[in-house]
């Protein structure tokens, strides 16, 4: 049910608002690609805040990394997140490693495991070596809780 109401409102967007928000994401590339982080991050925020998951990992990017904003871990943490709920393999990544370092984030292996995982699973090829390095930093009390907790997640967000 959860993919039909999506499918819909991805046919919904593209009829009724697609050749702007493409224009957009277009413009937001060209600038982000020329070092213009102002304009891309003035093009990519509406499109993230819709719901654009590629937006989105931009702009957890972006605040990373301090492109165009001040360099915020807590907003890029939040970016991430959003495309990463999304199934973004990237995104997913990257909160694992900031949960590994603690950046933006508690450090904490079992959600590490739990991102990485999912990554893998999304066939993010990174994701299976430091799914393997952060595995050699955990017991197996939480490796069970980490596969928990991705099977819960994956069922939840792919029914």
């Amino acid at each position: 049910m959860k993919k039909l109401a999506a499918a819909i409102a991805v046919i919904v967007a593209l009829l009724f608002g697609a050749g702007s928000a493409w224009a957009d994401w277009d413009d937001g590339v060209a600038a982000y690609e020329r070092g213009d982080y102002a304009t891309a991050l003035k093009e990519f925020r509406p499109l993230a805040e819709q719901g654009h998951v590629v937006a989105q990992f931009n702009l957890g990017v972006m605040y990373d990394h301090g492109y165009g904003v001040p360099e915020n871990n807590t907003e890029a943490v939040k970016w991430f997140r959003k495309a990463a709920v999304q199934g973004n393999s990237k995104a997913q990544t990257n909160l694992g490693i900031m949960y590994v370092l603690g950046i933006g984030v508690p450090k904490d292996y079992v959600k590490a495991h739990m991102w990485f995982s999912l990554a893998k699973a999304e066939g993010h090829e990174g994701a299976a070596k430091s799914l393997d390095m952060v595995k050699e930093e955990m017991n197996t009390t939480q490796i069970d809780e980490a596969q928990k907790l991705a099977a819960e997640w994956w069922k939840k967000h792919n029914d």
